[in-house]
């Protein structure tokens, strides 16, 4: 596994080839490209080229900002925001009141 070996000879998309590239020369480069690769495993090969193709264009390619890339590509799609009915919504909101919060405490509480 070292210097991802057993990856150089497999034929990747040319912006994964670059970031391998890129990779390689810091350090522990080789495993954070084998991280890639085993997440790339389970979501296939076309994110984690958009993802790589995302941190060229950046100019910066480390192993987290990949990473950040291909978790914000493969992340479930946020929900509609649900509208509640009129019963259900707030007609006061409540405030933070500090003092109300002493008081309630009382003078017998320690630290």
């Amino acid at each position: 596994m070292r210097n991802g070996a057993p990856f150089v000879e497999r034929d990747l998309p040319a912006s994964i080839k670059q970031v391998r590239e890129r990779l390689l020369k810091q350090s522990r480069g080789d495993r954070a490209f084998i991280e890639l690769l085993l997440i790339a495993r389970d979501v296939g090969l076309e994110p984690l080229q958009v993802a790589c193709e995302l941190a060229l264009e950046c100019g910066v390619v480390s192993g987290s900002l990949v990473m950040n890339e291909l978790r914000r590509l493969i992340a479930p799609t946020r929900p509609p925001q649900l509208s509640l009915p009129k019963q259900l919504q707030l007609r006061v909101e409540s405030l933070t009141d500090c003092q109300r919060d002493e008081q309630l405490r009382g003078t017998h509480y320690a630290h």
